[in-house]
């Protein structure tokens, strides 16, 4: 899609400029001209009274696909550090990048100022190329600033694949640059493929989706991004056939990292960006970070969470306990957070947050299949709860059947005595 100005009818009259709340409209002497902040909106088209502004289909006719190739991953990084999802989509890109075909590459896409030593740890955990833009004015992230210097790159090298980490700043970020590329986007997925047979294999198993009129032999090699849908109730797997490049942001926690391979190395692409103060709509005087407690469940090494078996929130104040004996942090069922017992962001599963921990306690949760979405690749699962048949027993590694307010104290003087004795050996 795209917004043209027709020459022989504009006059110049400039409400179009004024109804356009993207500032994507600029005067070319008497004439309207379209710049690249457009976003396809629509507001313009009313506002002319002269039939001067229309929208067409493609502005460059169909999408050359063969043109793209290479997956891009938004390595985003947070003062110079790089964020856990980043290193996760560099892993999930490698093993997409070879089943594509033999010469696609996973290039790493790192955005800011002073953050080429970034490029090493990106090469180390598997990427082959790494796409670096730098300037003063992309110290810290703004919307506009981003937007602009990945999209001019992205029109350059043309990626056939851009996956982001569904991060606050992903889900701002790149949905914006999908409208300026006029190509779609999935977002949250929990599963990408490109081979129709991988595809097949994780539908049969996690699913209900009917596959049996695909050929597992296809050569489709187009992007197939799965993320759940109403409330988590089902899994939708969307496809994009006619733009490039196909987009999607990604759950944190729900890819595999790379094992880190110390000392390799890979390309270095310098890009120069195009950019001035007057791109950017907002100045940041400062950058202060919540007063509130945080939890970050996706780093989290052990998570104790809590459901509906807890029966009051007050339950949550022995999950606390726990957590703070093991090392953990508190997490929760849909339904605890559901009641008003914790906030939404301990929530893990389809709807909250995915977590890997290497522990996860799951304390008075059923298991719905939601929730065991978002935390069945724990290392280790122990369950605590009443029911003998409850469904969270068929994926935990040790379950105890039992009243939580008596197991958990139990465990809590265990771990005492065992502190204890460790002291007691190592003195």
């Amino acid at each position: 899609m795209a917004i043209i100005v027709i020459k022989d009818k504009c006059k110049g009259c400039k409400l179009c400029i004024k109804a356009c709340p993207f500032e994507a409209i600029d005067m070319d002497g008497k004439l309207a001209v379209i710049n690249e902040k457009c976003t396809a909106c629509n507001q313009c088209i009313p506002s002319c009274k002269f039939d001067a502004i229309i929208k067409t289909e493609s502005e460059d006719g169909p999408v050359d696909l063969s043109a793209y190739k290479n997956i891009w991953v938004y390595a985003e990084q947070r003062k110079g550090k790089l964020l856990n999802v980043a290193l996760e989509l560099i892993g999930e890109g490698h093993r997409l990048s070879r089943e594509i075909s033999d010469d696609a590459k996973v290039c790493a896409l790192i955005v800011g100022n002073n953050v080429e030593h970034i490029a090493k740890e990106c090469f180390e955990y598997g990427a082959d190329s790494v796409y670096l833009i730098e300037d003063p004015l992309l110290e810290n992230y703004t919307t506009d600033g981003y937007t602009k210097v990945i999209v001019d790159a992205v029109k350059e090298y043309k990626p056939e694949i851009v996956i982001y980490g569904a991060t606050h700043i992903g889900r701002d970020l790149a949905p914006r640059v999908a409208a300026r590329l006029n190509t779609g986007l999935t977002a949250d997925c929990t599963r990408l493929d490109v081979k129709v047979s991988s595809y097949i294999d994780y539908a049969v198993k996690n699913t209900t989706l009917d596959v049996s009129s695909l050929d597992p032999n296809s050569e489709d090699k187009g992007l197939k991004q799965t993320r759940p849908a109403f409330g988590g109730n089902l899994m939708a797997t969307i496809i994009c056939p006619k733009t490039r490049p196909q987009m999607s942001t990604v759950r944190p926690g729900v890819m595999q990292k790379r094992e880190r391979k110390i000392g390799a190395a890979g390309e270095l692409v310098k890009v120069k960006p195009v950019i001035a103060k007057s791109d950017i709509k907002i100045e940041i005087l400062d950058i202060v970070k919540s007063a509130k407690e945080i939890v970050s469940l996706t780093d989290a090494e052990i998570i104790c969470s809590g459901g509906r078996g807890l029966g009051d929130p007050s339950g949550f104040e022995l999950i606390k306990k726990l957590a703070d004996k093991v090392g953990g942090v508190v997490g929760s069922s849909r339904a605890a957070v559901d009641s008003g017992w914790i906030d939404h962001s301990h929530q893990v599963g389809q709807t909250g947050t995915t977590v890997k921990p290497k522990i996860y306690f799951a304390c008075g949760i059923s298991g719905a299949i939601q929730h065991l979405a978002g935390m069945q690749t724990s290392d280790i699962i122990i369950a605590i709860n009443k029911d003998p048949d409850a469904p969270i027993f068929e994926v935990a590694d040790y379950g105890i059947v039992g009243d939580l307010y008596k197991v958990i104290p139990q465990i809590i003087e265990q771990w005492d005595d065992a502190e204890a004795l460790y002291d007691a050996t190592t003195k």
